[in-house]
């Protein structure tokens, strides 16, 4: 067998960091516990990893929101820091989904570990159904709002959605779907797209995606449009009909997914989780040791991301 490849952080599923202007990296991650939004920072991704965590938010005890707290992520837009969460009422399963609607808190400090966090309340995407994993992007000027959500009316748990977004909290116009759960790899245990990162490199714009279940099928799939094309137009995005990036059974690494994208350098590195092993006791949910990795990504002839194998730096 071969050697299991160390983890970056571990028990951090669903990594996000980000490298603000100030030079720091800054990172977030679902907690084992899903109680709360931890934020750490250093001036080196290696770094990261013995960094103090900071909980900067805690879930309520009731109401819509206190419970599950999943799939942070911390971004900077128009002068102020936003964290993007998924959370929900209870634990409770309705039709075979949980509860999440997704929110957003502010900081107007310089350093998001310090300060007060305000609760913004609820991003309304004009559809109330299970909704997580929102990611936002600028391009062109406009900010916007990218992220999993259910349609009744579509098999599976969640599809692809992008909005233009009026402020970092409110969105102004409605949702449109990129991408749903159609291909053998992205419906292998459950039917899923969710957890989009944004690239913007080589004249395009790359949505990376995670589908199927979250044990060894977890898998990731990539999308992509011109730079200058209408991002609010499905027709302007391709699909890969194959993931590309996926379960290492050489390297040890199992449901790589979830991913966000950091830059060192000139180079991108791709931030993600997976497991170290296959022998999953009840349900993957709740099974804490989904680890954050990072590696390099490279990039082909034609301008497109090689992610290769699941391996670390």
């Amino acid at each position: 067998m071969a050697d299991i490849l160390k983890p970056l952080i571990e028990q951090r599923a669903d990594p996000h960091i980000y490298r603000h202007s100030d030079g720091y990296y800054y990172f977030t991650a679902s907690v084992p516990q899903y109680d709360r939004i931890e934020l750490r920072r250093a001036d080196s991704i290696a770094g990261l990893a013995d960094a103090a965590a900071v909980d900067v938010w805690h879930k309520p005890d009731t109401g819509p929101y206190s419970e599950l707290v999943w799939a942070p992520e911390l971004h900077f837009n128009q002068g102020a820091w936003y964290v993007y969460f998924a959370a929900a009422p209870s634990r409770e399963i309705k039709e075979k989904l949980f509860q999440h609607r997704m929110y957003a808190i502010r900081n107007t400090n310089a350093n998001p570990l310090e300060g007060e966090w305000e609760f913004m309340g609820q991003i309304d995407t004009g559809i109330d159904t299970f909704c997580l994993d929102a990611t936002t992007f600028t391009h062109d000027g406009v900010l916007y709002y990218l992220w999993a959500q259910k349609d009744v009316a579509i098999e599976g748990n969640s599809n692809l959605y992008i909005a233009p977004m009026a402020t970092p909290w409110q969105l102004a116009g409605p949702p449109v779907m990129l991408s749903k759960p159609e291909f053998d790899w992205e419906i292998r245990g459950f039917w899923v797209n969710e957890g989009p990162s944004v690239l913007k490199r080589n004249g395009k714009i790359f949505i990376s995606y995670s589908a199927s279940a979250t044990d060894e099928n977890y898998a990731m799939g990539l999308l992509w449009a011109d730079a200058s094309a209408d991002l609010l137009d499905p027709a302007a995005w391709s699909k890969s009909p194959a993931p590309v990036f996926a379960t290492c059974y050489e390297h040890g690494i199992y449901g790589p997914g979830h991913n966000s994208f950091t830059t060192s350098g000139d180079d991108v590195l791709l931030v993600y989780h997976a497991r170290t092993y296959t022998e999953i006791v009840g349900d993957p949910l709740w099974n804490p040791d989904r680890h954050t990795f990072v590696k390099p990504l490279r990039w082909d002839a034609q301008g497109m991301p090689v992610f290769g194998r699941s391996s670390t730096l």
